[in-house]
C-alpha cells in the first residue's frame, strides 16, 4: 500500500545536530516551482508565469518564515522525490521526499514514520502561515489528538496530530480541491479529539491572488526568544 511505504532518510541541510528522537515537527509540503506544475488554476487565469512567480516567493518566504522557529524542527517533504537535492529550496532543516501517490497518502506517509513526537503540515502556497500560527497548533495537540486549519475554500492549510496513540487513516475517502476537503477529513478522526484554528485564505484565483500577493512577499520575523514556550510542554 503506497501509505505505508517507509520515507527517504533524512538530509541534513542545516548547521544543527542530527534529529532528536522525540520533538515536535513542522513538515512543509514543498514543490520544485515549475511552470505548468505548481498553481496550475491560478495559472488559467493570471498566466503560468506570474502564478509559478508567486508559488516560488510565497514558499521561500513562508519556509524562512518557518524554519527559524527554534520551537520546533523543520523539515522539507519534498517532490519530485529528486528536489531533496534541490538547491533552489531554502537550505535549511532536514529534507525527506514525499514519495508516490495522492496528497493524502504522501501525508499519512509522514505521520506514518517520521520521530516520536507531534506532528504538523502544512503546504508552502498560503501566504498568512506564521510561526504564531504553528505554535497555536502544537499547543492544540496537548489536549487533542488531530488539528486542522481551515481554508476558506472548504479545504485546510494544516493538519497535525499528537501521535500519543496509533496514527488514524486520517484521508481515506478525502475528495481533494472540493467544497468538502476538510469535513471529508473530520469523518476519519473521533468525535471531539479534532481541534480547529482560524481560517485562511488559500490563493487559487486572480481575485485572492490580488488580495494576498503581497503578503506573501513580506518575511515575517520568527518568535525564537529565549523563554519562548515550547509547544510539547
Amino acid at each position: 500500500m503506497a501509505d505505508a511505504a517507509p520515507l527517504a532518510s533524512a538530509r541534513h541541510v542545516s548547521g544543527a545536530g542530527l534529529p532528536g528522537v522525540w520533538a515536535p515537527r513542522l513538515v512543509i509540503m514543498a514543490r520544485t516551482a515549475i511552470a505548468g506544475r505548481v498553481k496550475t488554476r491560478l495559472a488559467r487565469e493570471i498566466g503560468a508565469a506570474r502564478a509559478t512567480a508567486f508559488y516560488r516567493t510565497t514558499s521561500q518566504v513562508v519556509i524562512a518564515r518557518l524554519a527559524g522557529d527554534q520551537r520546533w524542527q523543520t523539515w522539507l517533504a519534498c517532490t519530485p522525490d529528486t528536489a531533496i537535492h534541490e538547491r533552489t529550496l531554502p537550505q535549511t532543516g532536514y529534507r525527506v521526499a514525499q514519495g508516490v501517490g495522492d496528497l493524502g497518502a504522501r501525508m499519512q506517509r509522514v505521520f506514518d514514520t517520521l520521530p516520536p513526537g507531534p506532528v504538523v503540515i502544512v503546504g508552502t502556497d498560503i501566504p498568512g502561515i506564521d510561526s504564531r500560527a504553528i505554535n497555536a497548533a502544537f499547543r492544540a495537540l496537548r489536549r487533542s489528538d488531530a488539528v486542522l486549519g481551515p481554508a476558506d475554500d472548504g479545504g485546510y492549510w494544516l493538519v497535525g496530530h499528537a501521535r500519543r496513540r496509533p496514527v488514524a487513516r486520517l484521508f481515506v475517502g478525502v475528495q481533494w480541491s472540493t467544497e468538502t476537503t476538510l469535513t471529508d477529513t473530520e469523518k476519519n478522526l473521533p468525535e471531539g479529539r479534532v481541534a480547529h484554528l482560524a481560517t485562511l485564505e488559500d490563493v487559487d484565483d486572480a481575485a485572492s491572488w490580488r488580495r494576498l500577493q503581497n503578503l506573501g512577499a513580506r518575511r515575517v520575523v520568527p518568535i525564537t526568544a529565549r523563554g519562548a514556550e515550547t509547544p510539547g510542554r
